[in-house]
């Protein structure tokens, strides 16, 4: 991906770009988030909007 941007774009898209670009970077500078101790196995259920064990799904 080109750090450069399009000149032709309008000022405002020049701007939300270079405001992505700045996110982008600080996100990875970053250290990453530590490792959950017991939690639950498979994808994060806050995310799906419920939380499953043993075969039972219950909503939040």
């Amino acid at each position: 991906m080109s750090s450069e941007i399009d000149p032709t774009l309008p000022a405002a898209a020049q701007r939300a770009l270079a405001e992505a670009e700045a996110r982008r970077k600080e996100a990875a500078s970053q250290p990453p988030l530590p490792k959950e101790l017991g939690g639950r196995d498979g994808p994060e259920p806050v995310r799906y909007g419920d939380w499953e064990k043993g075969g039972l799904a219950i909503d939040f």
